[in-house]
């Protein structure tokens, strides 16, 4: 990327400037990834609100997006210099208290897809059974 680097720098500033753009970081300080959907019921707001702050964050480089089938996950952009381990930092300073009810809804977005995973799983593996059964 040929951004000059005061661009980024201020780009990421700026992103975090906003309470709104804020609160989808939140939950990726619960899970490493998180899709839009997830997002909205971890926070209440619809996903199209979401994606808007979402797609700041993206453009800003602090988080990127990567697709797993019909799904788009997002995922911090963080590499190991100062500036992105002052930004870490800067996000994990903020009280916990502020996003009490929002880290619980995520911890149960995260269970969720853990057993919509697993029932998938087994479905598969109960029509591999059938057919060759």
């Amino acid at each position: 990327d040929c951004q000059d680097p005061w661009e980024q720098y201020t780009s990421v500033l700026k992103a975090l400037s906003d309470p709104t753009r804020l609160d989808p970081l939140a939950p990726l300080q619960v899970d490493s990834q998180i899709c839009t959907s997830e997002i909205a019921v971890v926070l209440g707001e619809s996903a199209h609100n979401i994606s808007r702050h979402v797609k700041v964050l993206r453009t800003s480089g602090l988080v990127f997006k990567k697709k797993e089938g019909k799904r788009i996950f997002y995922y911090y952009n963080l590499e190991d210099t100062p500036f992105d381990q002052a930004v870490q930092n800067l996000i994990l300073c903020i009280p916990d208290e502020l996003m009490t009810e929002e880290v619980l809804r995520c911890r149960q977005c995260l269970e969720n897809r853990k057993i919509i995973k697993s029932w998938s799983v087994r479905t598969v593996r109960a029509d591999q059974l059938s057919i060759f059964g």
